[in-house]
């Protein structure tokens, strides 16, 4: 049965050029965890339905959460007046054809009660539980969902999902200033999640950081760590690979398409296929076939990402990556969607975490990132603080925490910097952020100022 089938028979009935139906149902378990105990329990089950009208090129949208709601193609167009026509728009996509992705769905995970959640959230608890950890915190997220986009030009996809995310923070006292950890991980699968782990990690990053002392301000190698990293890839690098931001002239490679920005052995990937990565999906939330696509290749800047609109406006065709991001994962019905990468994945170096370490003569191991933004966006300007798991690294090994420091570079030269890349990858979803699959990175010459 089609969700979306009486939406676009009354749009149909009414004459409009094109309408687009977007439906979505989720089933949302969230426990969130404070005071080192579990502090609430919701389960929650979403429904909503959008629309969107093109009529004489001019686009217009509505959203309701009753599937059955009559009148929501007469209020879209209600709104026609509003808007001015975009001349350059070509057409909503027709029928196209899927491949399968693996572990992308779950029943075990689709099928977990309350009850079962809350264990896992135990096991997370238990876990970084440690006698100079004085406060644990942290959130468990289980959804799973059914979406559907259909069109009137045939178009009618529908696909079962599944997510689990959790993340534990750890807070010490102990020492000369309170220090603090972070463990994370998140799957399409239940399988794949093991809440033991990110306790564990929360336990030592936040441990192994007590009694840290002032770092020097200078210029150091740092190595980012893949949760750390995919910080840097959400909220600094993905921007500046929209074909929007890019024609705009506000991304700090631009005209650089085919230009060497990193060293021969970085590739940035956008991959919609990746088994049990959060993002991964086998078409769009416009109803297109996602591709694998190589943002850069072996150095070089290759290519940009965009939906539909933003395609059409520059004369282009859609590279399959419209985006209705749902909270706290998955997708949404927003009835309009933006340009976004599914998953930024990093290609995988050869080196593991310890070499890494061994091959630095002065620098800092950072463990997570905290207040990251642009500074100066043409530019590829950037601020962020290195707030956890901060380690000073002298001749090839570890010799003590960090007090948190201050971080003020640009893109550019992190990327042409880039010295080291591990073999580490995981998955990495902060909150309201893009899915990262990323190894830990080292980066030569970042100055850095204690926070």
């Amino acid at each position: 049965m089609s969700f979306c089938e009486p939406v676009l028979r009354k749009a149909k009935g009414l004459r409009v050029d094109e309408c687009e139906a977007t439906y979505v149902r989720k089933k949302i378990i969230t426990i969130r965890i404070t005071d080192s105990e579990i502090a609430e329990m919701k389960q929650n089950l979403e429904e909503a339905i959008s629309v969107r009208i093109v009529h004489k090129k001019t686009i217009m949208s509505a959203i309701s959460s009753n599937r059955e709601d009559d009148g929501i193609v007469e209020r879209a167009m209600q709104t026609k007046s509003v808007f001015q026509p975009k001349h350059f728009w070509k057409s909503l996509p027709s029928q196209s054809h899927f491949i399968e992705i693996k572990r992308t769905y779950d029943k075990k995970l689709e099928e977990t009660t309350g009850t079962q959640a809350a264990e896992i959230a135990r096991s997370m608890i238990e876990s970084s539980s440690h006698e100079t950890i004085d406060r644990i915190s942290g959130s468990l997220n289980i959804v799973s969902e059914y979406f559907e986009v259909s069109n009137t030009n045939g178009l009618d996809c529908a696909e079962k999902a599944t997510y689990i995310a959790g993340t534990i923070n750890t807070d010490s006292s102990h020492g000369s200033t309170p220090v603090s950890g972070i463990g994370a991980m998140s799957s399409r699968t239940l399988s794949s999640f093991s809440p033991k782990k990110i306790g564990s990690e929360a336990k030592e990053m936040c441990t192994g950081s007590i009694n840290p002392q002032i770092c020097e301000n200078g210029t150091y190698s740092i190595i980012f760590t893949p949760y750390a990293m995919g910080e840097l890839l959400t909220f600094v690098a993905s921007p500046n690979f929209s074909l929007k931001t890019y024609s705009e002239k506000r991304s700090c490679f631009t005209d650089k398409i085919g230009a060497k920005i990193a060293p021969d052995d970085f590739s940035l990937i956008d991959d919609p296929h990746l088994p049990d990565a959060i993002g991964s999906r086998a078409f769009d939330d416009e109803g297109v076939t996602t591709t694998t696509k190589h943002l850069v290749r072996s150095g070089i800047f290759s290519k940009v990402f965009s939906d539909s609109f933003y395609a059409f406006r520059e004369g282009m065709t859609s590279t399959g990556n419209a985006v209705r991001m749902g909270t706290p994962m998955g997708r949404s019905a927003a009835p309009i969607p933006i340009p976004a990468p599914h998953n930024l994945v990093i290609k995988e170096g050869r080196n593991n975490l310890q070499e890494m370490i061994k091959d630095t003569k002065h620098g800092l191991l950072i463990g997570r990132l905290w207040y990251t933004y642009a500074v100066n966006p043409e530019r590829g300007d950037f601020s962020c603080t290195a707030r956890s798991g901060i380690m000073l690294v002298e001749g090839g090994r570890i010799v003590r925490p960090s007090k948190p420091v201050r971080i003020v570079h640009s893109l550019p030269d992190l990327f042409s910097n880039i010295s080291d890349i591990g073999n580490d990858s995981r998955n990495v979803l902060q909150w309201h952020a893009l899915p990262c699959t990323t190894p830990s990175l080292k980066v030569n010459g970042i100055r850095v100022q204690h926070a």
